[in-house]
This record gives structure tokens, sequence and C-alpha cells, in this order.
């Protein structure tokens, strides 16, 4: 029977990268995040009041979707 071993030791000098990776990574998720409501707002400001009852929503629910 062959095992195979797929863990690895923690290597110091990686912790700085990973940090810092991690919160670029953190900024990226944040920045996406907010141009989605972003984008998810205009498009439903487009939309008029008819289309907006159409899907339960009115046009003072737009602005807590952010």
């Amino acid at each position: 029977m062959a095992v195979f071993e797929t863990t690895t030791m923690p290597v110091t000098g990686r912790a700085f990268g990973g940090r810092l990776s991690a919160v670029i990574h953190t900024l990226f998720a944040g920045v996406i995040a907010w141009n989605d409501a972003r984008a998810t707002h205009n498009a439903l400001s487009k939309l008029t009041d008819r289309e907006l009852d159409d899907i339960g929503l009115n046009r003072s629910d737009i602005s807590s979707i952010r």
C-alpha cells in the first residue's frame, strides 16, 4: 500500500507574506463587494415603480440594499 503525505512544515519567512496576502485579499474583497452594491443600486434605480413592485420592492427599499 502506498501512502502520499501532503502536509508541509511552515517556513518562518512566509508568515509575513501570508498575513500580507490576507490583508490584500480582504482589501480586494471589500472593493468587489462595494462595486457589486454600487452596480445593484444603479440598476435598481433605473427600474420603473411598476418593475420594482413586480420584484417586491419600492423606491425607499433601494437605499437599504447597500
